[in-house]
């Protein structure tokens, strides 16, 4: 099993507000319900959402779907994307569980085709890092081999994940993608209005 982790419990203060719920795509779809249902389309084993600073309207967004995701809370959100994927990690973490795969919810553009063909590539050739990679730049959702869960657990939250993967370089499999959706982040208004065409309300 390779159960996916959506990270959403960061406070987004650049954004100046909760990224998650901002409208995307068809009518009524969010960051986190568009998410949510691409990595249910795409086959995951078992979807975790980690929510944070907006716990209460996240995880309400959450609940309103007709698929099924656990939500988790990170109380300690403000430690680091980290802490989140540390927390997601004591719900997941079982008997079965290979690897996990971490999506941050403020990349919701990614396809279903790129989390098929992550999970095909890490089922196909194990590494202890599967990534999406374009050119010299890396994106998401990363897999992490259940080799590294402990790792996770101790490194030092405010270096986060990059350390871990930058510690075993030999054992990184970067899979060629052309979705842009998997590089792009958006953090500030400004992204949002340049890859999603909107703009948000003041």
């Amino acid at each position: 099993m390779i159960p996916a982790v959506i990270l959403a419990a960061g406070a987004s203060t650049r954004m100046g507000r909760p990224k998650a719920l901002l409208p995307i795509g068809r009518e009524g779809e969010t960051f986190i319900t568009r998410l949510v249902r691409t990595f249910c389309d795409a086959g995951a084993d078992d979807l975790v959402v980690v929510v944070g600073a907006h716990a209460d309207g996240v995880s309400e967004a959450v609940a309103r779907m007709p698929v099924f995701a656990r939500v988790v809370e990170n109380r300690a959100y403000e430690r680091g994307q980290l802490s989140s994927l540390v927390a997601a990690l004591d719900i997941v973490d079982r008997p079965g569980v290979q690897a996990v795969m971490a999506m941050p919810v403020d990349m919701p553009l990614v396809t279903q085709a790129t989390v098929r063909a992550l999970l095909d590539a890490y089922r196909e050739r194990p590494h202890l890092v599967v990534r999406p990679a374009l050119g010299d730049r890396h994106g998401h959702p990363v897999i992490f081999d259940r080799a590294l869960f402990a790792e996770l657990r101790r490194t030092d939250f405010s270096i986060g994940a990059r350390a871990v993967i930058a510690a075993h370089p030999r054992d990184v499999l970067d899979v060629p993608l052309t979705d842009p959706g998997a590089f792009q982040d958006i953090d500030t208004p400004e992204e949002y209005e340049r890859h999603t065409g909107r703009r948000l309300d003041t």
